[in-house]
């Protein structure tokens, strides 16, 4: 029974974690904890993912290093691991007793590893496979039980769901991201008038994302046909667009005989060569003359028509950076691109056929004097073009009736052929709108009538006609942007609103609050920020599931829109807050109306699960001007009040006030101000001597880290040591101290105290760092001082965090010839059994045994204990905090003669432990 409760709490706590959202590899690694403690007759336990050549290599697993190799260098391959084929191909879980009578498990890794017994399990959910999983034995089989495989198996498929839940969060996240990026080209599009600014665009966004500049586009000559030519190169490629296009006609290169432009108009699909020496469709004295190496292709398709390509390229050939997803969403902006590609490049064809036929037509006849006639009167070629074309096209003349119409513009219009010649094109357009009052420029805030009295969305360009400078008539030329306006819509929506609530998000939050506070600022009215907090929301949310979770919180959300009135502004932060904005009150007394109506709300139980669930909330509140006058302050302050309802058992709200965020700004301030210490030459070392009590000689001194701020004076470690370890600066501040303490005590040996050395903490930041032997081994070498004088101090804690990783490390350090102590020892939770492991020299009683050491026999007990278990191993031992003549006697009574503290001195610094050295040279005592 015992055991089985075990089980279902690891399952319950693996659920939990799910349910969290952690990252991938610690939810892995409880999964693979759970199994090895379910399952003890097991030496080896691993979850496998697959790769992109289709193997499937180690993740997580215990132990972390099998045979020397760590578990990511081992590598399933199906062709020799037929167990492992077998378990892909069926997704069930097959268990191998002996492998001496079965010939599909991998040999080598039988023979190498000596394995008797073997499972294998598939990490999957709902028929997707994720992983594999392997339990084998070292020599002596598991003898597994239905049961053990059974229960195994459920905590295979806790893996399966939590690599599910991570695959479908990255995939939902990378979505919105592309759509986002596809909404701002879109923008971006819309607003560029000329073919540079659009391609600039599109140079930019392809770029951004194949994260590669070196594009060139090639598109149709608007005068040649089909006649592909190069056109323009990104700004940012490593070629000059001069030169580029040199080198071009240089080469004689045409795109109508290139096999590889032939594949993409064709197919109307992008092609990636990754290497071109290796494909024969390839110009390989264009790609020679130009450096390429590889080769991406990416159509410009409009209406079916390909207008020409994008082509980008990498002149180093082992820095492939094209990626079958990326290759897709770079498609998708060329796209985007084409269709405002495919106006620019009418246009231009346009005005240049239409200024050319009005050219020949003046000169046979100059009584012509309207450009109606001269359409009207065009050859047989030009109606093909216009009616080859799927944009709409439609002439007016001056008293804005419709001259000419093309085959694309009747049908998109709903009208006849020839239906609409000599309507006034108000037809088309609600009352009092007009085309042709602004200038020749991209346009789409408008909308066409059908004949059926339907309104649709257009973009369209309404371009003058003139002849001798005078204006005739105007060409409009429009498209069908329904279907882009909705998916517009869509994305803006998805930006905006909270995909689950449907209330705005926190977005759409600080804009409304920015824009009361400043009418608010105008009218001299107040602004009410509520800060809204679930509790009891995660409990419910964990055991119940996130399903249940979602409806309370759409619940929530309908319950809370009942309630706000109609002038205020509720939106989700995220999780389970929620914030509402009243502007314009008059009082104090109205926003606690609001807030009881609020409270109110809750007061009916939550249903779920044919179970009533009662659910309170935390309401901070901060007010406008008196809490802040900017929208970041007045939430973060609402956030400080709320979270001081919470604190506060039986209340509903709290109203903000100063004081409840004066912890925050002081973590702010000791943050800014630690990044500038260093630089203003704020930090210093003081030394703490350590006496050999027989001689009264200083053998040695600690260096300690003190912090001299010019207007709060000396902060202390305790205060700054933390936040210098959470933000990283440890690591540079540490290697100052070393760095400064070697460079002291070379001033020391250089005075005649050759017999000095000096202690240095390492921080556990620092001792993670990849440089920190080349770092040590510089500073010895910068300083000169011999390296058996430097004393590096870690705490016992430390390192046990991870025992392989710092053995290897303490090893390297010893090799330098530094010596190590272990400080702080037999405070920390490490087994005795490591120490004779550890390259030590030193073990530093910590000073907490010394308070009591004469009244606590258990104090006294582990104090005598350390003293004869470094004697034992043959190591130093230092007492630290000794401060009484009594602590003095009973540590040189056990034959502790070293020792560091107040008895002796406290910390000084260096100009002041030089007058206490030379004091105890001419003096020889204390």
């Amino acid at each position: 029974m015992e055991k089985e409760q075990t089980r279902y709490s690891r399952l319950a706590h693996i659920t939990k974690l799910i349910n969290t959202k952690l990252e991938l590899r610690p939810l892995l690694e409880h999964v693979i904890t759970a199994i090895s403690e379910e399952v003890v007759r097991c030496d080896s336990v691993g979850i496998y993912l697959p790769q992109e050549d289709g193997k499937f290599r180690g993740y997580v697993g215990k132990p972390e290093v099998i045979n020397g190799m760590t578990l990511d260098m081992h590598v399933v391959d199906t062709e020799y691991d037929l167990l492992a084929k077998e378990v892909i191909e069926t997704q069930r879980t097959i268990y191998i007793p002996d492998t001496a009578k079965d010939n599909r498990p991998d040999p080598r890794a039988v023979a190498g590893f000596g394995i008797k017994s073997l499972l294998a399990l598939p990490v999957s959910y709902e028929g997707e496979l994720f992983g594999l999983v392997f339990l084998f034995d070292y020599g002596i089989p598991m003898d597994l039980t239905a049961e053990e495989i059974q229960t195994v198996e459920a905590y295979v498929n806790m893996a399966g769901v939590a690599i599910r839940n991570v695959k479908n969060l990255h995939r939902k996240e990378n979505l919105l991201s592309e759509k986002q990026l596809l909404l701002d080209l879109t923008r971006d599009l819309s607003m560029s008038s000329s073919m540079s600014a659009v391609m600039e665009k599109c140079f930019h966004y392809v770029g951004k994302v194949l994260k590669n500049d070196n594009i060139g586009v090639h598109l149709l000559d608007p005068l040649a046909g089909s006649k592909i030519k190069p056109s323009n190169l990104s700004a940012k490629s490593e070629w000059e667009e001069e030169e580029w296009l040199e080198k071009h006609t240089e080469l004689a290169f045409d795109p109508s005989n290139d096999m590889v432009f032939d594949a993409v108009v064709r197919t109307k699909k992008p092609l990636h060569i990754p290497d071109v020496t290796k494909d024969e469709r390839v110009n390989q004295e264009v790609c020679k003359s130009f450096g390429i190496e590889e080769m991406l292709m990416l159509p410009f398709v409009s209406m079916g028509e390909v207008l020409g390509a994008l082509v980008l390229v990498n002149f180093d050939k082992n820095n492939q950076v094209f990626h079958k997803s990326d290759i897709e969403l770079a498609q998708s902006i060329a796209d985007a691109t084409a269709s405002t590609l495919a106006n620019l490049l009418y246009m231009e064809k346009q005005e240049v056929l239409i200024e050319d036929r009005t050219s020949e037509i003046l000169l046979k006849n100059n009584e012509l004097e309207l450009v109606v006639t001269q359409l009207e009167n065009m050859g047989r070629e030009k109606e093909l073009i216009l009616n080859s074309v799927e944009e709409g096209i439609f002439g007016l003349d001056l008293e804005g009736k419709i001259t000419f119409c093309n085959r694309a513009a009747d049908f998109i219009l709903g009208y006849s052929k020839g239906e609409l010649i000599g309507q006034s094109y108000k037809l088309l357009l609600n009352k009092d709108e007009d085309l042709t009052e602004s200038s020749s420029s991209l346009k789409e805030d408008l909308k066409f009538r059908k004949k059926d009295g339907v309104d649709f969305s257009v973009e369209y360009v309404a371009s003058s006609i003139k002849e001798n400078g005078n204006i005739i008539g105007d060409v409009v030329t429009f498209r069908d942007i329904t279907k882009r306006k909705q998916l517009e819509n869509e994305i803006s929506h998805l930006a905006y609103y909270d995909h689950l609530t449907d209330l705005p998000n926190r977005i759409l939050l600080n804009d409304f609050l920015n824009k009361e506070i400043d009418k608010a600022k105008v009218s001299g009215c107040k602004v009410a920020v509520l800060y809204l907090d679930l509790d009891r929301f995660k409990i419910i949310n964990d055991s119940m599931g996130h399903s249940y979770g979602d409806a309370i919180l759409q619940d929530v959300a309908n319950r809370l829109s009942r309630n706000v009135p109609d002038m205020a502004f509720l939106s989700r932060q995220g999780g389970d807050e929620f914030t509402i904005i009243l502007p314009g009150f008059n009082s104090d007394n109205d926003v606690l109306h609001l807030v009881d109506k609020l409270v109110e709300s809750f007061a009916e139980p939550f249903s779920l699960k044919d179970t009533e669930v009662h659910i309170k909330t935390s309401i901070g509140i901060s007010l406008f001007p008196k809490d802040g006058d900017t929208a970041e302050v007045l939430i973060k302050n609402a956030d400080a009040a709320m979270y001081k309802s919470k604190e506060k058992s039986g209340t509903y709200h709290h109203f903000f006030r100063s004081e409840m965020s004066d912890r925050n700004l002081e973590n702010i301030f000791l943050e800014n101000a630690l990044y500038k210490a260093l630089e203003n030459e704020e930090l210093c070392i003081h030394y703490q001597p350590q006496i050999d009590s027989r001689t009264n000689s200083i053998i040695g001194a600690e260096a300690l880290l003190r912090w001299n701020h010019p207007t709060r004076g000396m902060v202390s470690p305790i205060n700054f040591i933390p936040t210098a370890e959470e933000t990283g600066l440890i690591v540079p501040i540490g290697k100052w101290v070393l760095l400064n303490a070697c460079k002291q005590l070379k001033v020391w040996h250089a005075q005649g105290n050759s017999h000095m050395t000096v202690s240095v903490n390492l921080s556990g930041r620092q001792f993670e760092e990849d440089d920190l032997l080349s770092m040590i081994e510089s500073i010895l070498v910068e300083t000169g001082i011999p390296p058996e004088c430097l004393h590096i101090e870690l705490t016992e804690n430390q390192i046990f965090k991870n025992t392989y990783v710092t053995l290897e490390k303490m090893r390297e350090i010893k090799m330098l010839g530094v010596k190590i102590s272990l400080d702080d020892f037999g405070t920390g939770y490490s087994s005795l059994g490591y120490l004779k492991n550890f390259p030590i020299d030193t073990l530093k009683i910590d000073r907490s045994f010394m308070f009591d050491i004469l009244t606590d026999k258990d104090n006294a007990a582990i104090t005598s204990t350390i003293i004869t278990l470094a004697q034992n191993l043959d190591l130093d031992v230092i007492a630290e905090g000794v401060e009484t003549k009594e602590q003095l006697d009973f540590l040189m009574a056990r034959s502790c003669f070293n020792i560091q503290g107040y008895y002796f001195s406290k910390p000084l610094d260096a100009k002041a432990l030089d007058e206490f050295m030379n004091q105890i040279s001419n003096n020889n005592r204390f």
